[in-house]
């Protein structure tokens, strides 16, 4: 084992101690003293109140709604400030990494805030990140230094065996395409069958058509300077957290296409759940063709206070998501439907391994933890 000589320095902001708390529990050592407040003007404060010269820095931030804008502040301010005192090292440990849905230009003029964010954490002095299930492992590419993309697969399937009954004989469910290769690579540790749910957009052309071309609905001009209002809506597919203006005259339907789930337990994976409009659609899908039970197994469960009231009526068994996030105050909202998978062990051991200079390729073995 080789050991750089320095110690282990574990900061965190407002946006998750808790996961901060047992992530030093884990490692046996106590949270570096930091305060981090706002002034009246609403710019953010950073006081560390340990010295941090020449010791390895690891700052754990998890940004997530409705404060994701400050939480990600809050981490760039926390890393300048450990790089003007001196630090050895600073890795910044993001469990879920912010406007990871931003990771293409799919529109004109659309920004790639994915890569944003990566040059931010770089000019602000990070020299490592260590995150989670990003939602393009491409958005790697985006970073000029060493990224640890981390993958939830182990502990999920920890849970499957323990929790879920019958899994021997379930069946395991991407919710699109883009979320195929996750779940067959389940299905293959697993040793499980898969299924795969495709999810279509048609334009709604009835009011158009009725009655004659009469009826296509105007659109007001916009006063010049304006910017026309846009829905809010998101999903855990979508690659933005606002939706195309133009959505608001489709429907969106879904179908099984691959897969027989009929009289069998269905397992949904995806990376990232909003709304819970996408593992509505999925599940109701899913109970139509006959799948006797739905489990639904989410990485981030960023879960929109908006939606809150609706998420116990999801049609599910069981919402399991990671603690990526706080989910404290949805579980009790959620009436025991709500179930988290704790990734403090993962972040530990990988938070471990990166100071002792080892691989943290063991933590993607399915039988590690």
């Amino acid at each position: 084992m080789h050991n750089t000589g320095n110690s282990i320095k574990l900061l965190t902001g407002n946006s998750h101690p808790k996961l901060a708390e047992a992530v030093a529990a884990r490692l046996g050592i106590q949270l570096t003293p930091c305060h981090v407040s706002k002034f009246l003007s609403l710019e953010t404060s950073v006081q560390i109140h340990s010295s941090v010269r020449d010791e390895d820095v690891f700052i754990l931030q998890s940004p997530s709604p409705p404060d994701v804008n400050d939480h990600l502040m809050e981490l760039l301010i926390m890393i300048s400030a450990c790089k003007t005192a001196s630090a050895k090292r600073i890795t910044a440990v993001i469990p879920c990494y912010p406007y990871a849905r931003q990771d293409k230009k799919d529109k004109s003029r659309a920004p790639i805030t994915a890569k944003l964010v990566a040059n931010l954490l770089a000019v602000a002095g990070a020299d490592h990140v260590i995150t989670m299930d990003l939602h393009a492992s491409q958005i790697q590419g985006f970073f000029d230094i060493p990224v640890d993309n981390l993958f939830s697969e182990p502990s999920l399937m920890s849970y499957i065996k323990q929790e879920i009954p019958n899994w021997k004989t379930a069946i395991m469910v991407s919710p699109d395409a883009g979320g195929a290769k996750r779940a067959t690579a389940l299905a293959d540790q697993l040793n499980l069958d898969f299924a795969l749910i495709n999810r279509k957009r048609r334009r709604d052309m009835t009011a158009s058509f009725h009655g004659g071309f009469s009826h296509i609905p105007t659109v007001p001009p916009t006063p010049t300077g304006t910017v026309p209002p846009t829905p809010s809506g998101s999903d855990s597919g979508s690659n933005h957290g606002a939706q195309d203006p133009d959505d608001e005259e489709r429907v969106e339907t879904m179908e099984l296409l691959v897969g027989d789930v009929r009289g069998r337990v269905a397992i949904l994976v995806d990376d990232m759940i909003d709304t819970g409009h996408t593992v509505r659609l999925a599940a109701q899908v899913l109970r139509e063709n006959g799948a006797s039970e739905v489990y639904a197994l989410i990485s981030h469960g960023l879960l929109s206070d908006t939606t809150m009231e609706n998420l116990k009526d999801l049609p599910v068994q069981k919402l399991v998501v990671t603690n990526s996030i706080d989910q404290t105050d949805r579980i009790a909202a959620c009436d025991g439907m709500l179930e988290t998978i704790d990734i403090a062990p993962v972040i530990a051991e990988s938070i471990r391994r990166t100071h002792n200079g080892e691989s943290i390729s063991a933590l993607f073995r399915p039988d590690y933890f």
